[in-house]
């Protein structure tokens, strides 16, 4: 049976979630250093990297990952969906700075991380702090507020909402990100916001693939998002395990990465705006994409045990996964654990998206008919 849209949008929602927190305890490491520390692979939901001493332990302190605790990547996926139920419309750089910056700052959540009722504000990263910096303190317009941020995936990893509302429509999907992520990032960065919401748009297709997702990325993606992208789907054609995928996926991206084969330490020229380069994570998500062969298992678990910025690879690839296929692909029993140990309601979230993006396409359709209209009387006009 073909996923309705509301199955595709909670199962994008709870993929990216649970992906998210999978990966977070074993972010930033190697896959030879996650095997060491876990005996093995990951295949579920481990505890943090240095146990009980997490509340100290560096570099994350006091960040409370593992256990099955979400991260930064679903509290700002989630902060933008509010923004669209504020909005309930399209959004563009404007919306970030009227809605999701106030969000950010003003708008306590329970951050699983911290075990506490805070700020996201005090939980994101100092790429993601650039938005209040920029956009409240700054008074930057909001379309070109993201120049001068680091280029990393801080903008692209909370796009799946965007893809969502903009459902079997990825060049939309597209457009919107890219005008969103304006505000937050600039380079490669925003290019990967906009290609990746344009994939979560293609796997809400009926009919869709793995294949017919990359396909959609790769005919929109410019520049060195584009090479890497292609350069790593290439490799994954020849692979059906993660497990041998892992090597050959971290060389095919490596020349299209600026950050540098040791995560941690990056080089004076990291994360700087280039036409070459890319984030390593999209294209490692669509990757993992096509060597699980959209199970959301074997996709989810290679991107975790990539390590790197796995929670963000994590993230996007379970979304996809999610959209192609609805919630009866994420396991359940990671769905319930995940949403339990992080005290969050997970499909609250996907039923409020839900709820706008019938309106949004409701909007759309009439507008598309009007333009319709006034072309059919333009042609007939001319004759």
């Amino acid at each position: 049976m073909t996923p309705t849209l509301d199955d595709r949008i909670t199962g994008s929602l709870l993929g990216a979630a649970v992906g998210d927190a999978l990966g977070g305890p074993v972010e930033g490491y190697t896959p030879e250093q996650i095997a060491e520390r876990h005996g093995g692979r990951v295949t579920g939901v481990v505890g943090p990297w240095n146990g009980d001493s997490w509340r100290t332990a560096r570099p994350i302190a006091p960040y409370h990952k593992g256990d099955g605790h979400v991260t930064d990547d679903t509290l700002m996926t989630h902060a933008l969906i509010r923004v669209y139920e504020t909005v309930r419309g399209h959004l563009d750089a404007y919306a970030v700075a009227d809605h999701l910056v106030p969000e950010l700052m003003g708008s306590p959540v329970w951050i699983p991380e911290l075990e506490a009722e805070a700020l996201p504000l005090q939980r994101i990263f100092l790429a993601e702090k650039w938005l209040v910096a920029r956009l409240h303190y700054g008074h930057h317009d909001p379309r070109e507020a993201g120049a001068g941020n680091i280029v990393n995936c801080g903008a692209a990893m909370y796009m799946a909402p965007v893809g969502l509302v903009n459902a079997a429509d990825p060049h939309g999907a597209y457009a919107e990100a890219l005008d969103i992520a304006g505000a937050h990032q600039s380079s490669y960065g925003r290019e990967a916001a906009g290609v990746f919401a344009a994939a979560v748009a293609a796997a809400c297709v009926p009919g869709a693939t793995p294949r017919t997702v990359v396909d959609t990325a790769l005919a929109l993606a410019k520049d060195g998002t584009r090479a890497a992208i292609e350069a790593v789907a290439e490799v994954a054609d020849r692979h059906r395990d993660f497990e041998s995928a892992l090597v050959p996926l971290r060389k095919a991206v490596a020349p299209y990465d600026s950050v540098g084969p040791d995560y941690r330490n990056p080089g004076l020229d990291a994360r700087r705006p280039s036409r070459l380069h890319s984030i390593e994570e999209l294209p490692i998500a669509l990757g993992m994409l096509l060597v699980g062969e959209g199970d959301y298992r074997r996709t989810v678990l290679g991107a975790v045990n990539y390590g790197r910025d796995c929670d963000s690879i994590a993230t996007m690839a379970g979304a996809v996964v999610g959209a192609l296929h609805g919630e009866a692909a994420v396991p359940s029993e990671w769905v319930k654990r995940v949403a339990e140990a992080s005290r969050l309601d997970l499909h609250a979230p996907a039923a409020a998206l839900a709820a706008v993006a019938h309106e949004v396409f409701a909007r759309d359709t009439a507008r598309r008919r009007a333009h319709e209209s006034a072309r059919a009387a333009l042609t007939d006009a001319s004759r």
